[in-house]
């Protein structure tokens, strides 16, 4: 079976096709403002007031993409894809400027891409009818969870690149559903808690049942290895430096420059638009954005030398966990942003790593890290909100 996209049995690929029907989205959205706006992108508050029309749907969607880290909006979505397509291409032609390979070397970022865009899209069609202008809901969590991780672990393939898709929808979305309005929402905690809870329970059930039926993922299934990601040739200050910025695009699974700078530009274009429009209308995107890149730096300091040891490690784990959610809790202070950063980045990625450590072998360690998120902002942003009160 063919596992990749290399071959081409037609002039454009699946992923060259992806790409152009963003593009058409992008100009679609663009002449929409244009002609609807007079040229003032839309506020979030227009976007929820405007469900369910179609093209507030469009853009709920597109925004779901960015949503992991906090942006929800149709810019950084696109961006990030962008650069992640420009990385990918990159380094499918041995580019010195691809940056961090993509998807950690695996090339297999067309297929993670595609069954996470499919698993979003279901999950979008089957709970779509929990959102309206008053409730906000994770639709976006099958985007950044178990499909991308299932193509990871299995490999690439239509079998495991469509399986993830649909097992992400049936089980990751409902459950952060669950978790946010069941328990987050009437004890008052930060919705990121049920959204990352839920992705790692829904993606333990799909895992267990992976390995009951190994057949939705391999007819001659054994027990895979983790993925490990190559070492970069040094550990120095430049190093350092992209390494804080392929922090942003690595809750997708992606980890790389060219995709982190197509999200920060899209998100960037989008506040310079109109700044309610990107981060939930909160006006915070600037402070969160500066307090993601402290907490990764930090995290990137005190915690190099796991980084030599390793070749990998989680410090991207509080920038879209413990600091997004306590500047929009608390505020964009500097009191917030500081504490929420450091302890953030002292806290979060070696809780990750001890959990990921003792997960079965057939469960990517991707889980440890969704539960260190829930652990660490249940225990960070009251200590934080305490300190800036």
């Amino acid at each position: 079976m063919e596992t990749s996209f290399t071959k081409k049995t037609s002039t454009f690929s699946p992923v060259d096709i992806t790409v152009a029907a963003l593009g058409f989205v992008a100009i679609l959205l663009a002449l929409w403002v244009v002609f609807s706006h007079q040229g003032a992108w839309p506020g979030y508050s227009d976007l929820v007031m405007s469900l369910p029309n179609p093209i507030a749907w469009l853009r709920w969607i597109l925004g779901d993409i960015s949503e992991v880290a906090f942006y929800k909006h149709e810019l950084a979505s696109l961006g990030l894809l962008s650069g992640a397509y420009l990385a990918w291409w990159a380094s499918k032609h041995g580019k010195a400027w691809q940056g961090f390979s993509i998807c950690y070397g695996t090339g297999l970022w067309p297929w993670l891409v595609t069954s996470s865009l499919i698993g979003l899209l279901l999950s979008n069609l089957l709970w779509g009818w929990s959102v309206t202008a008053e409730t906000w809901q994770p639709t976006f969590a099958a985007f950044v969870s178990l499909p991308a991780a299932m193509v990871l672990i299995f490999g690439g393939g239509w079998k495991v690149t469509l399986n993830g898709a649909v097992l992400g929808a049936l089980l990751v979305t409902p459950m952060c559903l669950l978790i946010v309005n069941l328990v987050c929402i009437p004890l008052g905690l930060p919705a990121v808690i049920g959204n990352v809870l839920g992705m790692a329970a829904g993606s333990v059930v799909a895992f267990a049942l992976c390995r009951r039926v190994p057949s939705l993922v391999r007819s001659d299934y054994v027990a895979p290895q983790r993925p490990v990601p190559a070492i970069p040739p040094n550990y120095g200050v430049i190093w350092g430096m992209r390494r804080v910025l392929a922090d942003f695009s690595e809750a997708p699974f992606f980890g790389n420059e060219l995709a982190s700078l197509g999200l920060l530009a899209g998100v960037l274009l989008a506040y310079s638009l109109n700044p309610m429009s990107p981060a939930y209308g909160s006006g915070l995107l600037l402070y969160i954005i500066g307090a993601q890149a402290l907490t990764s730096a930090i995290g990137v300091v005190i915690w190099r030398h796991q980084w030599i040891k390793r070749g990998w490690y989680p410090t991207y784990v509080p920038l879209v966990s413990v600091v997004p959610a306590a500047v929009l809790s608390h505020g964009g202070s500097w009191m917030v942003i500081g504490s929420s950063a450091l302890l953030g980045a002292l806290v979060a990625p070696p809780l990750a790593c001890f959990i990921a450590a003792r997960m079965p072998i057939h469960f990517h360690p991707y889980i440890g890290n969704v539960l260190s998120m829930a652990m660490s902002t249940l225990m960070i942003v009251p200590v934080v909100g305490w300190l800036a009160a």
